[in-house]
């Protein structure tokens, strides 16, 4: 199988797991990467992660244990009590296989592979109503911070911060814009789901602590948590969840090493579509309040 860069590119991202609860450390791809036939050894002098991986994966192109790596990535056995997100993982990496008109298919516990005869864009589940980009830049979305309810310090920091951001945008500083409505999604939800502790920490996204098996406190949850758990809860509509992975995938690029490698350069459309994005997360999430005064959910 020969995959094209962007495919690649996106393997490596889910490979190497960064901001969610399937994080592999330095030692951890070298485990996963010497179990395809490579005798590498972590220590003084390892490159980054990404750079790691990206090397990897260019070696295993079009050979068959690049084969046994994408089975190895999606394994059913690690995603045990999370299919849904495995097969939400796998629908998202079609779309880039699509490209090289192949998909992964998974066959109950079994992950195999399907030759596709042509290029079929957007082959995984789709939903006939659901948002195109053009459509969702259209909409018109009331943010208004205080019907958040967070707590008022809170309230206005995140008032400077959305004014920092259009003046970024304004000023053609597209990355700045994407990192800070990152930090400021990530800090609306946090403040959330504190008023909604058991809702939150019951929800079937949930990060489970290994050990205990119980939800991890909310300071150790990553931005991708915290938007899966807030579609759970009701908070976010299936669109914005979508499209808050999106704002999440390109703040991730906080790390130079992960820009670098991927050879991510934003403009100033893909800062307001992250920004359109966080408008409709803080509108979404303030109806979510006028509904649900008093904490009760139903």
């Amino acid at each position: 199988m020969q995959l094209n860069t962007k495919t690649l590119e996106k393997l490596r991202v889910i490979i190497n797991g960064d901001d969610t609860a399937d994080y592999r450390s330095g030692p951890k791809l070298v485990n996963f990467f010497n179990a395809l036939g490579f005798k590498d050894n972590y220590g003084h002098g390892f490159p980054s992660r990404w750079e790691y991986t990206d090397e990897k994966l260019r070696a295993l192109n079009g050979k068959p244990e690049l084969d046994k790596c994408i089975r190895n990535t999606f394994a059913v056995v690690n995603y045990i009590g999370r299919i849904d997100e495995l097969d939400s993982l796998i629908t998202d990496f079609n779309q880039y296989m699509a490209f090289d008109k192949w998909s992964v298919v998974r066959d109950n516990d079994t992950i195999t592979f399907k030759k596709l005869d042509k290029v079929v864009v957007d082959s995984g589940k789709k939903n006939s109503a659901e948002l195109k980009e053009d459509e969702f830049l259209k909409m018109t979305f009331s943010v208004n911070v205080d019907s958040l309810g967070l707590d008022s310090n809170v309230s206005e920091i995140i008032k400077l911060r959305l004014k920092e951001v259009e003046a970024c945008i304004g000023n053609e500083a597209s990355l700045a814009a994407i990192l800070l409505i990152g930090s400021i999604m990530e800090g609306v939800l946090l403040g959330t789901a504190s008023m909604y502790p058991q809702q939150f920490n019951q929800a079937p996204s949930a990060p489970k602590d290994r050990d205990t098996g119980k939800a991890r406190k909310f300071p150790d949850w990553t931005l991708n948590n915290f938007i899966d758990v807030a579609s759970d809860v009701g908070l976010l509509k299936h669109d914005v969840k979508k499209f808050s992975h999106v704002v999440r995938d390109f703040r991730n690029y906080i790390h130079p090493y992960a820009q670098m490698s991927s050879r991510f350069s934003p403009d100033k459309h893909t800062a307001l579509i992250c920004f359109q994005v966080l408008k409709a997360a803080i509108s979404q999430i303030g109806t979510f309040q006028k509904n649900h005064q008093g904490g009760k959910l139903s």
